[in-house]
C-alpha cells in the first residue's frame, strides 16, 4: 500500500505544480506546438501522456535530446492531463517555456 500512496502523492505534486505553471508560466498544449516549441529550442520540460503513440512519444523524445529538455512521463491518460490543465478537453502533451512561480523544471 505505501508504494502506492507515494505515486498518488507524486501525481498529486505534479498536478498542483502543473496548474500553477498554467496560471504563472508560459506553456504549450498539444504535438504541433510541442514541436515547434522543442525546434526552436525555447521548451524547457515537455509532459507526456502515458497513452501517447509510441511513435509520436519516441518522435518527441528524440526532439527533447536534441534540444537539451527534459521530458516527463505523465502517469495518467490525455484526459487526465487535460483535466490537470483546467481544461475540459484531451492534451497528449505540453511543453514549459517558462515555469513562472512554479518549481516543476527544479523538481524533475
Amino acid at each position: 500500500m505505501a508504494p502506492a500512496k507515494k505515486s498518488k502523492k507524486s501525481v498529486e505534486s505534479i498536478n498542483s505544480k502543473l496548474q500553477l505553471v498554467m496560471r504563472s508560466g508560459k506553456s504549450a498544449l498539444g504535438y504541433k506546438t510541442t514541436v515547434k516549441a522543442l525546434r526552436n529550442t525555447k521548451a524547457k520540460l515537455v509532459i507526456i501522456s502515458s497513452n501517447c503513440p509510441p511513435l509520436r512519444k519516441s518522435e518527441i523524445e528524440y526532439y527533447a535530446m536534441l534540444a537539451k529538455c527534459t521530458v516527463h512521463h505523465y502517469a495518467g491518460t490525455n484526459s487526465d492531463l487535460g483535466t490537470a490543465c483546467g481544461k475540459f478537453f484531451r492534451v497528449s502533451m505540453i511543453s514549459v517555456t517558462d515555469q513562472g512561480d512554479s518549481d516543476i523544471l527544479s523538481s524533475q
